[in-house]
């Protein structure tokens, strides 16, 4: 065995997991690379021809690198695994009205599992990912996330269910590079095809990222369980008819299919009178979220109100903060109005580049 140990790879047969497992190899770690099959296209409800990471191409161009360089590679089907938890998961949040975050679920309850698992059957004392965050062992034993270098593609939000046993085991090889020299170093191992491959910013198992579509697929009969619904104004007023509350997000302002003379946002889902209540942008805003099935990552417990940034999605800068935990709830009391809280996205608290912690976002009527 390698001095530096042995190390299972994610590897989804795009340039950042590839040159993750390159890079470890060339460290002298002992690389053995696995890809996870996730989900297929055919069960989703789609006819394309099949992208991304769960690719049959993907799958061979993993298995081709790791021949190349000469370690192992393994295909893993998760499909049944991730379908009855993330994909249930994304079809009921929905349904309660609230938005999922389906990454985030993934991530903690079904990858980092399925690795771990995987890992102890080959004598693996690491796995690591191509995400884009760093990690490292705090003066107080835990393991911290933070952020990566390149700030457009951090990717420390959606970790911060992962615990603290499983971070103890893993490594992110590429939180210290910018994407620019990813692909520049997959470029100088002769790997131009891969270096130039695209990125998808859609849900994996979502095809053409319509939601609505992948509803209908999985809940055939939602149409006729919930059918059409009232569009409310804050005041209680109706102004039209939508085509049920499961199909609209809040913040949503695109493909509402009502006209009222002025830009209109979803800013509330009422599931149990199916309504969808619009409203003008400045009445998404707020200044105090309620935080659910927190996973703390810096510390153990946060005893005193704290300063933090919290970002409430993925693409979100952040905003300065006030968090405070109530035993299993966080508290979080913004210093200025942020727009678009919507119940079931992820909260993610950082102390500077630090990673608090997370959990998932509540309906205000708590």
């Amino acid at each position: 065995m390698s001095k530096k140990g042995r190390v299972l790879v994610a590897m989804s047969g795009g340039v950042d997991s590839s040159v993750a497992a390159v890079m470890l190899h060339e460290q002298g770690y002992e690389v053995i690379g696995i890809t996870m099959k996730t989900w297929d296209y055919a069960s989703s409800g789609g006819s394309s021809k099949e992208t991304g990471c769960c690719s049959l191409d993907s799958i061979n161009d993993a298995r081709m690198l790791a021949v190349n360089y000469g370690f192992p590679h393994y295909i893993l089907d998760i499909r049944d695994e991730f379908g009855d938890f993330v994909i249930d998961n994304f079809v009921d949040e929905y349904i309660a009205g609230r938005t999922p975050n389906p990454c985030v679920l993934c991530n903690t309850h079904i990858k980092w599992e399925a690795l771990m698992k995987r890992a102890d059957k080959l004598d693996c004392e690491f796995i690591a990912t191509g995400h884009y965050a760093n990690i490292r062992q705090h003066d107080n034993g835990r393991y911290v996330i933070s952020k990566g270098k390149d700030e457009h593609k951090d990717q420390s939000y959606v970790l911060w269910g992962v615990s603290q046993e499983n971070l103890g085991r893993t490594q992110f090889p590429l939180g210290k590079f910018a994407k620019s020299e990813i692909r520049q170093m997959a470029l100088d191992m002769g790997q131009k095809e891969l270096a130039n491959k695209s990125e998808s910013y859609e849900i994996c198992f979502v095809p053409d990222n319509d939601y609505r579509s992948f509803l209908r697929h999985k809940r055939p009969t939602l149409d006729q369980e919930i059918g059409p619904g009232n569009f409310l104004l804050s005041d209680g007023t109706v102004v039209g008819k939508h085509i049920g509350y499961p199909y609209f997000t809040i913040g949503q302002r695109k493909g509402l299919g009502i006209a009222l003379g002025k830009p209109m946002f979803v800013i509330q889902i009422l599931p149990e009178s199916n309504s969808v209540v619009l409203g003008e942008e400045h009445e998404l805003e707020r200044t105090q979220a309620f935080v659910k099935n927190i996973n703390l990552v810096k510390y153990a417990s946060i005893e005193e109100p704290m300063e933090a940034i919290t970002k409430i999605r993925y693409k979100d800068a952040g905003a300065l903060s006030t968090i405070t935990q109530q035993g299993d709830i966080m508290k979080v009391d913004f210093t200025h109005t942020v727009k678009g809280i919507a119940p079931g996205q992820s909260a993610v608290f950082y102390e500077g580049d630090d990673l608090l912690g997370g959990g998932f976002l509540m309906k205000e009527e708590f």
